[in-house]
């Protein structure tokens, strides 16, 4: 069965100088919020943003499918700590959305952790609609893995010591 939420907003005036309210439908879980371009284009004027939106939509939903993917290899979160950063790049658009994840699941190692979330990542609903732009990953709390590179032969070394040892 297919879940739909709706959300309206009224916007009043022009692009610079107008305004919108935001006014959930259903629900009335979130409040009337008013959204302008100012809020959006400038990182000093404090106010809600379409990004903020979409940042805490991806937060929740990528919350929902990590924690979901430990459920079914096993484990049970305890606590999972997600923020989204979505970037806005005035005349390009939407652009990023950084996803941060910390927490505790007792058991996961690191490389489970890193598996689960980077499937979390691919397939949280939200992400698939973000498609068209870059998503990352970091996981703090994760130490990176470092591939060590192989050693290497200096060859010329060897023919040296080679030659020395034949000749006498």
């Amino acid at each position: 069965m297919a879940a739909h939420r709706t959300a309206t907003v009224e916007w009043i005036g022009d692009l610079l100088e107008g305004f919108g309210t935001v006014r959930p439908v259903e629900g009335g879980a979130i409040p009337e919020v008013e959204v302008t371009w100012r809020q959006r284009t400038d990182s000093a004027n404090v106010g809600a943003t379409p990004e903020e939106f979409l940042a805490a939509a991806h937060a929740s939903c990528f919350s929902m499918a990590l924690a979901a993917g430990f459920i079914g290899q096993g484990f049970e979160p305890e606590q999972l700590n997600v923020s989204a950063t979505v970037t806005f790049e005035n005349g390009v658009g939407i652009t990023k959305s950084a996803l941060s994840v910390t927490g505790t699941v007792d058991g996961a190692s690191d490389e489970k952790w890193r598996e689960i979330a980077g499937r979390a990542k691919e397939t949280c609903p939200v992400s698939k609609a973000l498609a068209g732009i870059e998503i990352s990953l970091a996981l703090p709390d994760i130490p990176d893995v470092v591939e060590e590179e192989p050693a290497v032969v200096d060859t010329a070394d060897a023919d040296a010591d080679g030659a020395d040892s034949t000749e006498g």
